[in-house]
């Protein structure tokens, strides 16, 4: 099974992608198809994303057993650590004002 989550994306890569997936809410297609089959439909996603954006979580071999593909402007970004895929908040860049402050956590073992 596959789940692509899509924002402000053009018409038409709803449209194509409603023609192998369900669209049980507005922006949110799942289904199952074939490995190539998703990997043709995220590349024609990632393709046409325009100003909108894109998320595919996928099963895959890994201790998670799923993966994260993102596509488009988006303030979460998919980081691995040591094998596992984690999401990292980017700053919000619209956020004006000349103080901004800067944050950052590690993890340590």
């Amino acid at each position: 099974m596959i789940v692509i989550s899509t924002t402000a994306v053009p018409d038409h890569v709803g449209g194509a992608l409603s023609r192998w997936l369900i669209e049980p809410c507005p922006g949110l297609f799942v289904g199952t198809v074939s490995a190539r089959v998703r990997d043709e439909l995220w590349s024609a996603v990632s393709a046409n994303v325009g100003d909108g954006m894109a998320v595919l979580v996928h099963p895959a071999d890994t201790e998670q057993g799923f993966l994260i593909r993102t596509a488009g402007q988006r303030r979460r970004h998919v980081v691995d650590f040591d094998g596992l895929q984690l999401i990292r908040f980017a700053a919000d860049s619209l956020s004006s004002g000349s103080s901004s402050v800067e944050t950052s956590s590690a993890i340590v073992k």
